[in-house]
């Protein structure tokens, strides 16, 4: 007689097996297929960035004759951002779900390495194959949101939110960057972790949302996401038109340091960084340690 099917969430040791045999699996991924997930998940984080940016956008301000508020609809700063961070936890959802390859979520293929199972060559050939993947699947998203002119929406509130976001990217110094994303990536390894306990596809979201909600609250930096967040700011800082800059009052010279050279090295560089250190050590190594260590 056939047993029920089990529907309990998985316990941690039945979950560092599973992240163990999917770590082998997605290692030994076809090269293209890997390629083509892994654009997939640039996009999927990119239209949860898109959704993010919208959220956050805007806000309406009465001022009096003399130019001080007298009324705003925005809401506190806090609200705001959790608000955003629930919005772009859609990006993950549809990784987990939707089934991709993200750079960050495979920092957890160090607990198939630390056992032996994936050598060094397979995992650095994922993680650079996946890099390329999700940059180019993000900044195509970046692009086709730009030409569909998305950005001026709100009467520009949109672009000028999207600004805003990159200028404070490309301006963080370089050791704050490195630690905002270890902490980033320590938040969405656990919510990579916590699905694998999952049975259904509504356990997958649950687990996935509140970490990543977290992480955007917080302000910590996610590589592939300023993947898309900077190339959109520089797309509208570059092409917007004076039509658009003098409907948010603003100049393309008031972001001078929104630059492709400061999205690569002030950015991206120490965020991409901090988020292998952050999934790799902070979540891979310490639960492959307590469960799939040898003794």
């Amino acid at each position: 007689m056939n047993e029920p099917a089990a529907f309990d969430a998985l316990l941690p040791p039945a979950m560092a097996v599973k992240a163990e045999e999917l770590g082998v699996k997605k290692a030994n991924l076809n090269g293209l297929n890997m390629f083509m997930l892994a654009v997939l998940a640039g996009a999927f984080i990119g239209v949860g960035a898109l959704f993010a940016t919208t959220v956050l956008a805007g806000g309406i301000s009465v001022k009096d004759a003399s130019g001080a508020v007298i009324y705003s609809s925005a809401l506190p700063y806090g609200v705001t951002r959790l608000l955003g961070g629930l919005a772009f936890s859609l990006g993950l959802i549809m990784v987990v779900v939707g089934g991709a390859e993200l750079f960050t979520g495979n920092a957890l293929i160090t607990i198939a390495f630390a056992s032996g199972k994936v050598t060094l060559t397979q995992l650095l050939r994922n993680w650079g194959i996946v890099y390329l993947g999700n940059f180019v699947g993000a900044v195509l998203t970046a692009a086709i949101v730009f030409i569909g002119k998305q950005y001026a929406f709100g009467g520009g509130a949109v672009g000028l939110t999207a600004l805003n976001v990159a200028e404070s990217k490309v301006t963080l110094e370089f050791i704050p960057a490195v630690a905002l994303g270890m902490m980033c990536n320590a938040l969405v390894c656990m919510a990579v972790w916590m699905s694998y306990s999952a049975r259904t596809t509504t356990d997958k979201i649950l687990a996935v949302v509140p970490p990543i909600a977290a992480f955007v609250a917080a302000g910590f930096e996610h590589s592939v996401a300023n993947m898309y967040f900077i190339p959109l700011a520089l797309f509208i800082k570059d092409f917007g038109g004076a039509n658009f800059f003098e409907a948010v009052g603003k100049s393309a010279a008031d972001f001078s340091h929104l630059t492709w050279r400061n999205f690569f090295l002030v950015n991206l560089l120490p965020v991409t960084i901090g988020n292998i250190i952050g999934g790799v050590a902070m979540v891979g190594l310490v639960y492959w340690f307590v469960y799939n260590r040898k003794s």
